[in-house]
């Protein structure tokens, strides 16, 4: 997995509540088995229309939203649990997900694939919102040694919560079968003095 310790980047907003996994990648896209190609099929029902052409107005279809931050929102990832919508998210080109609220199987799909979910609050996702619709430009800062998420325009800043073992991994870009090896040296000192 890729290091993960500050991201700096414009964000692309869905305001949507309730964004359910069917939503993210629609069930009919669930042949594959690896996680290349779902990007192309990142909330393929809410950019598309029946003819397979762009949807006017959908965030992802505008232009001028760009970056590597989506931000949905409050009750992200909701519905079954398919690790397919982490996979199409990180492999549209999304490094973290910032909303009010998320799923905890999908926290746990995000985290275990590289993808940061920031959970900020209520007020806070309204500010990031608003800022974001006054500026499409606005980036977003991601400190994840300092666990904060910062308006970079603005100056305003709130903390998240991440387990530190998550926190370990992503900043060392480390799976959890990579984070093991990480310890083999260890594991077999312990051994040895058995």
């Amino acid at each position: 997995m890729e290091k993960f310790i500050v991201l700096q980047s414009p964000a692309v907003p869905v305001n949507v509540q309730n964004i359910d996994t069917d939503q993210i990648i629609p069930a009919r896209f669930l042949k594959a088995t690896n996680k290349i190609g779902f990007g192309a099929n990142l909330f393929r029902d809410w950019r598309y229309n029946e003819n397979n052409e762009p949807k006017a107005g959908f965030p992802l279809n505008e232009a001028k939203y760009t970056g590597t931050i989506l931000v949905a929102g409050k009750n992200f990832g909701c519905g079954s649990s398919r690790e397919h919508a982490a996979w199409a998210i990180t492999d549209y080109g999304f490094k973290a997900v910032v909303s009010s609220f998320f799923a905890d199987i999908f926290k746990n799909n995000a985290l275990n694939n590289g993808l940061l979910p920031v959970q900020v609050s209520d007020a806070f996702l309204t500010q990031i919102f608003a800022q974001i619709d006054k500026n499409p430009a606005t980036e977003l800062r991601i400190d994840l040694e300092n666990q904060t998420i910062t308006l970079s325009e603005t100056g305003q800043s709130e903390s998240f919560e991440i387990s530190n073992y998550k926190k370990i991994c992503l900043i060392n870009g480390l799976d959890d079968i990579d984070f093991l090896l990480s310890l083999k040296g260890k594991i077999e000192e312990f051994e040895s003095k058995g």
